[in-house]
């Protein structure tokens, strides 16, 4: 029908997911969704968790202000401070700490029952930690103003996301661990019920989120079988330091190497979400530009943007684990043992499994999510609407003319209304 001068057409066309393609995505998910839901069930914690008490009997934790520092004096006045009730104490800081001490300072200590010592009264502070509330809350403040402002209500769905993260694994892995809890299926049980949460509260319920899901879901089987196995085979006994020495005396239950087990895989969980999401915008994009594309093609071409993010990221996860063991490492630098030797022993150990069985899980999550994406956006159909003809004028308003017989939409106006 010709249109009125002064016009142009626009053609809208709504793409939606086939029934049979949601049909299939439910029967992976439903299953995976119903193991988690059962499994946290029965590995629930059902009993009272061990506590580890910090403080003596009749003691107390306070904070002062630094006053002096005088390195000079007996080591009981070196630190003179005052406390929250105006008083002027002096406060015991061990040497390997007493260089970092300031005049203006805030500390937190520990305020021992007043004693005495030959009638003169015994130190009634010690010191406990630095204050470091106040610069690490303004931190976290910057980066959620920053996230909201540029991710907008996405950003405000993936902070809350975070939150009911923590919540989950404090109230649900951290005690099944201390129970005893056998670590692999608590380690599933957590990642998969987190992911469920995370990807559908940032990204939204659609075909693209539940592609994302499924090759996450792929990734985690992998991370955790290969984890299962590498902590056996290379006799890591996750007995590293002093903070594990006392985690198996306090909590006798606990397995380290469940321990570690479960921390690698935690250690991929983000980063494997992180692929995923990628993957799946990107054949979608692929798709949305050229809706005629083969299955066969937009994996091909979805692959050579995994491989790329495969390169980046596999450096990502070595570096952020060289940073986070960066002390061990120039320890390493500096051991007259050869470097094998050193690698294969210990906390490095550790670290090298750790990047290895992360890495891994991710370079196979590329290709699962790729193929899945490739096969769920291909079986897409367009709805097209009526072409309507707007005027080019000042003010754009449309004219209403009848339908005309459903024509295929152009290539460049389909929109993804689900994804």
């Amino acid at each position: 029908m010709p249109h009125e001068p002064g016009a142009h057409p626009h053609t809208h066309a709504h793409v939606r997911v086939d029934g049979r393609v949601r049909a299939v995505l439910t029967a992976v998910l439903a299953p995976a969704l119903a193991a988690t839901l059962l499994g946290a069930w029965l590995l629930w914690p059902d009993a009272e968790s061990p506590s580890l008490t910090t403080l003596a009997p009749g003691s107390s934790y306070g904070r002062v202000e630094v006053l002096a520092v005088d390195l000079d004096a007996a080591a009981e006045d070196q630190v003179e401070a005052r406390t929250a009730e105006g008083e002027t104490t002096h406060v015991l800081v061990p040497p390997e700490h007493l260089p970092e001490v300031e005049p203006g300072d805030q500390l937190v200590v520990m305020r021992l029952p007043g004693a005495t010592a030959d009638g003169i009264p015994a130190t009634t502070h010690v010191f406990v930690d630095f204050v470091r509330g106040p610069p690490m809350a303004l931190l976290a403040a910057v980066f959620a103003v920053l996230v909201v402002a540029v991710a907008r209500w996405r950003g405000v769905a993936a902070l809350a996301g975070l939150g009911i993260s923590l919540a989950g694994i404090g109230v649900f892995m951290l005690p099944a661990l201390l129970q005893g809890r056998p670590a692999v299926p608590v380690a599933l049980v957590t990642a998969t019920g987190l992911m469920f949460v995370l990807l559908y509260l940032a990204h939204g319920f659609s075909a693209r989120t539940s592609t994302a899901l499924v090759g996450t879901l792929g990734g985690l089987v992998a991370t955790s079988a290969l984890a299962a196995w590498a902590t056996g085979a290379a006799q890591l006994t996750g007995i590293v330091g002093q903070d594990a020495l006392d985690l198996q005396h306090y909590a006798p239950l606990v397995t380290l190497r469940d321990v570690l087990l479960c921390g690698i895989v935690l250690a991929g969980l983000g980063v494997l979400n992180d692929v995923t999401i990628t993957q799946a915008s990107a054949v979608w994009e692929l798709h949305a530009g050229a809706p005629a594309m083969s299955r066969v093609e937009l994996f091909r071409r979805g692959m050579r943007i995994g491989r790329d993010h495969i390169a980046s990221t596999v450096y990502t996860v070595a570096f952020a684990y060289l940073g986070a063991s960066l002390p061990l490492i120039l320890l390493v630098s500096m051991s007259d043992r050869p470097l094998l030797a050193s690698l294969t022993s210990g906390e490095i150990a550790e670290e090298v499994v750790r990047t290895l069985v992360g890495s891994i899980g991710l370079v196979l999550a590329i290709p699962l999510t790729t193929a899945v994406a490739a096969l769920v956006v291909s079986a897409r159909r367009s709805v097209p609407e009526s072409a309507v003809p707007v005027p080019m004028s000042a003010v754009d308003v449309p004219v209403a003319v009848p339908a005309g017989p459903a024509t295929e939409p152009a290539p460049g106006v389909l929109r993804d209304v689900d994804g």
